[in-house]
């Protein structure tokens, strides 16, 4: 038997099980890795994440290289040409793969026709697996992602003291909402200039047109384990101490802030997850940080990043088409082009994704998603676009971020409640309603920001499936405080924003 090893482009470790398994046989066990132009030619991919992937892989395999592996690498249109050859003329009989986390790439693979047995082999890129999580479901009355991060923290003994928490509580989440300041100074993000891999797959790109949504230059992530351990080393020196007070802030032009900007790298498997939990709880020991920091970016990955792969396992794949508020308006053009809304808050944010395929989670969830939401946008459509616009996007994240946290598409598996909100959040926690031509205060009128039209109008379209949601019970009974007028002009707004509103399905 002649085994042989296809190494996917998001599991860029040697941690991963066909390498290990076969690290003494290095020299006489055959690896590939494929680029394929028609896969990424699926979806308009924001022109960065093209980028960051193509050069990570060719990075990873000039590492295994160097590591005396027999790695080859293929350019191509499609997957199923390569593949087949390379199998033919290693004469292949066994192909290793590891399990893909996404799965409508999981169904394609299975699809080939391969001329050989193909194996999937456990993903072990993440601390808890598929049945373990199930399992925990299974021993539970209540699907709640705060049940879930406390029983991590016990089962890998994580900020612990004893049988208890440390610090006596188990979530600082009510120490990490400070409103921006004045004049914060905000530390530099870590950037690196690219490399003659990189320089070529920008040129690539470029060349063959691959994408054409975002700027592709200048590209400043890191593209290596190293450069990702790095971007890792400087967030807990230079950001850590301030994460948590900060972390739902936005400012104008600020658009790292204090975030790690380390997701893209756990998804791409250049970073592990325990590595990055130990540095964090190690740099709380070592440097007296403050537990609300220390625990809060625990909790994300931990608490919020394995749940969200949990979730997105436990559920099928009908998951993917849930619309439990059965909103079906197209996506507005502005997701596109952000100089098209003359809403700053969106302006801001869409700019910053177009720049950097990056925003951090309050800009995705309270700017992105939630006025998606209140307005009545398709979650599919939404979904669609996060997963194409985002660095770190991949189907797992997406579905269970933008269709369960964002969009309450799920109707209640993920979240307890809808994430929507007027301009008088964006206002508590931005500065960006201060440069905005439409008033944050005003929910009807010419000047009536459209976050709070569109807020009350959700509130009362809604108002009889909201009811079932206890959380909601406060929230509507604000509705009686409005006048059958003042809810008319509302619902006028809402249409006419509409009614003038151009828009592009990806």
């Amino acid at each position: 038997m002649a085994l042989g090893i296809w190494i996917l482009g998001d599991r860029l470790t040697t941690k991963q099980l066909s390498l290990q398994n076969n690290q003494d046989n290095k020299q006489q066990t055959p690896v590939i890795m494929i680029e394929s132009s028609n896969y990424v030619r699926q979806r308009p991919y924001h022109r960065q994440k093209l980028v960051l992937v193509w050069s990570a892989m060719r990075h990873f395999a000039q590492e295994l290289k160097t590591d005396n592996w027999q790695i080859t690498y293929e350019t191509a249109s499609d997957f199923l040409t390569p593949l087949n050859k390379w199998i033919k003329d290693q004469q292949i009989t066994e192909l290793q793969i590891t399990t893909p986390c996404d799965r409508p790439f999981l169904k394609y693979i299975q699809s080939l026709d391969l001329n050989c047995a193909v194996t999937f082999l456990p993903d072990q890129h993440f601390l808890w697996s598929r049945d373990e999580f199930i399992t925990w479901v299974k021993s539970r009355q209540r699907l709640l992602m705060e049940d879930f991060y406390r029983e991590g923290r016990k089962r890998f003994n994580i900020l612990m003291d004893g049988k208890k928490p440390l610090g006596g509580k188990w979530n600082y989440d009510q120490q990490n909402r400070k409103p921006p300041q004045k004049s914060l100074q905000t530390p530099q993000p870590l950037t690196f200039k690219p490399d003659a891999i990189t320089r070529s797959v920008i040129d690539l790109i470029k060349q063959e047109k691959l994408a054409n949504y975002g700027k592709i230059e200048p590209f400043n992530w890191g593209v290596t384990r190293g450069q990702a351990q790095a971007v890792l080393t400087h967030f807990v020196q230079e950001c850590l101490p301030q994460f948590g007070t900060y972390q739902d802030a936005m400012i104008t032009g600020e658009y790292t802030m204090w975030h790690s900007l380390i997701s893209p790298y756990l998804n791409l498997g250049l970073l592990e997850p325990m590595e990055v939990i130990d540095a964090i709880e190690h740099a709380y020991y070592q440097q007296k940080l403050p537990l609300n920091s220390v625990e809060g970016f625990i909790r994300q990955v931990m608490g919020w990043r394995e749940y969200m792969h949990g979730i997105y396992d436990y559920q099928d794949e009908d998951y993917a088409h849930n619309n439990w508020f059965e909103h079906h308006q197209p996506l507005p053009e502005f997701y596109w082009n952000a100089n098209q809304t003359e809403m700053n808050c969106l302006h801001q944010t869409l700019t910053q994704v177009e720049e950097t395929a990056y925003a951090h989670h309050i800009q995705r969830l309270m700017v992105l998603n939630n006025f998606a939401l209140i307005a009545g946008i398709s979650p599919q459509s939404i979904e669609n676009w996060f997963h194409s616009a985002f660095i770190d996007a991949y189907d797992w994240v997406m579905q269970t971020n933008v269709l369960g946290m964002g969009q309450f598409a799920d109707g209640g598996v993920l979240a307890s409640k809808p994430y929507a909100a007027s301009a008088n959040y964006i206002n508590k926690m931005s500065d960006y309603c201060r440069n905005c031509k439409y008033n944050k205060s005003d929910r009807t009128g010419d000047q009536a920001c459209p976050f709070n039209f569109f807020y009350w109008d959700f509130l009362n379209r809604h108002r009889e499936r909201l009811k079932s949601l206890g959380r909601m019970n406060l929230v509507l009974s604000h509705l009686k405080r409005i006048s059958d007028e003042e809810l008319a002009q509302i619902t006028f707004l809402a249409k006419q924003w509409w009614a003038t509103q151009g828009s592009k399905d990806y």
